[in-house]
């Protein structure tokens, strides 16, 4: 972590999910010589006492990853970043973040500037939304005014009636802008602070005519083989949209180049995939630069080159006991095992069914678990006299907290978790059975990654 150096930022990143942006960001700041700070429920505070205003834990700037799309309330977020804004200066401001993250709010502020984008209409009414269907023609884009990760979207026949609302949120008709004769795809354009840091074609998956790496779309790196009238688009965009850093998604038509999106959350992962560059650290660069740091430029390349989404130094322990409650651990949770040949980040399954806490073989030699204390007979299915597994010493982090704990030893590789917390941990935690770290999508906005992967 930092020191106390008259010169160093103290950067802010306002995240309360566990994305992998969120984690390289910090870990990018922290790697360019100055102070992450984590800002999330446990430790965020805004106090008001005599007049005068401070933040918890205090804060230079803020860098703004709420994910607006992934709530049911985005007023409530969006409220608590402008709060944070109005004390602090901030990347990726609140109003900006809520025309980028309204699609069709996007769509009218970038028709306004004369950037190009697909025709589509929005109406407060059942009869106005389908009378005006027709123009789309058969077939058309039916999309949720607020979605992520692909959700939201949908290929529609348009000889049918749609509904101006989806659920309790606001939807509109968009045209469908697609090539018959080629597999669907877009570009996805990452700008930083009016640079582009790199630029992905994005593939539909068999069967699906989407193209965000959620749902399993394929990537290739287009930053330096992408049109020119795609690249000045992509940052016009950013421009207009007054954002610091986007996602930027487009589509190519007979008549040029149309914008779809602006995301201002867009994933880390499908543009690292493609293009073996990181946004972090031109994010942290920013955050950094702007509140009057400075940065090595070399160093940003460097960092660039990898996507360290390790728990960063300063995440916050979890919420301590409260009124007697013990604090709130997931079904899967996120953890940190830790042996004698060094530490492993992993997911882990929650069953407050089994005695003991076990580690699957493979990843307790990775990490060096051990020494093997003893056998231990552990019932498993209809074998009631249960098989014998090595037990070592292990272990565990979560939230910040610390457990060693006794461990079975198992073969988990035809499982989907290497590691099962027992009761041995689980009796210090109430279980949260709807929680679950691994529901995180990254496309981050994509995310992400979803909610929590967090």
């Amino acid at each position: 972590m930092s020191t106390n150096n008259s010169d160093e930022v103290r950067v802010g990143v306002l995240s309360l999910h566990n994305s992998k942006e969120t984690k390289a960001i910090l870990n990018a700041v922290e790697d360019l010589g100055h102070e992450p700070v984590w800002l999330r429920r446990e430790n965020a505070a805004v106090s008001i006492e005599d007049g005068e205003v401070t933040v918890e834990p205090e804060v230079d700037i803020i860098a703004n990853r709420l994910l607006l799309s992934n709530t049911e309330e985005p007023a409530e977020l969006l409220g608590l970043a402008t709060t944070f804004n109005r004390i602090r200066p901030m990347l990726n401001e609140p109003d900006a973040v809520l025309a980028a993250i309204h699609k069709f709010a996007t769509a009218a502020t970038l028709a306004n500037w004369n950037i190009k984008v697909p025709d589509a209409l929005l109406a407060l009414s059942n009869d106005r939304l389908n009378k005006g269907r027709e123009r789309f023609g058969e077939v058309g884009v039916y999309k949720s005014a607020i979605g992520t990760h692909g959700g939201g979207t949908w290929k529609v026949d348009l000889t049918e009636p749609v509904n101006p609302k989806v659920g309790n949120r606001q939807a509109f008709l968009q045209e469908l802008i697609d090539h018959d004769d080629q597999r669907h795809r877009d570009l996805r354009v990452y700008i930083v602070d009016g640079e582009i840091v790199g630029a992905m074609y994005r593939y539909a998956p068999d069967g699906d005519w989407r193209t965000n790496v959620a749902l399993g779309g394929e990537v290739l790196n287009a930053t330096d083989e992408m049109p020119e009238e795609a690249r000045e688009t992509a940052l016009y965009t950013a421009e207009v949209m007054e954002m610091d850093y986007v996602g930027v998604d487009l589509v190519e038509s007979d008549d040029g180049w149309f914008v779809l999106e602006a995301n201002p959350t867009a994933g880390f992962k499908g543009l690292y995939e493609a293009t073996g560059k990181s946004p972090a650290p031109y994010i942290a660069k920013l955050a950094i630069e702007r509140a009057g740091g400075e940065v090595d430029e070399k160093r940003v390349e460097e960092l660039s080159a990898t996507l360290d989404d390790s728990v960063p130094s300063c995440a916050p322990a979890e919420s301590p006991i409260f009124n007697g409650e013990a604090p709130l651990i997931g079904y899967i949770e996120e953890v940190v095992v830790n042996g004698t040949k060094g530490s492993q980040q992993t997911l882990a399954k929650s069953d407050t069914g089994a005695t003991r806490t076990s580690i699957d073989t493979s990843l307790a030699a990775e990490i060096g678990a051990g020494p093997i204390k003893s056998m231990t007979r552990v019932k498993s299915g209809s074998l009631k006299r249960g098989k014998a597994r090595p037990v070592v010493d292990l272990v565990i982090g979560i939230g910040g907290t610390q457990h060693t704990v006794t461990a079975s030893v198992e073969d988990r590789s035809h499982m989907d978790y290497p590691l099962l917390l027992g009761r041995d941990i689980l009796e210090h935690y109430r279980v949260d059975v709807r929680r679950r770290a691994n529901a995180d999508r990254d496309d981050e906005n994509d995310e992400e990654e979803e909610m929590l992967e967090e």
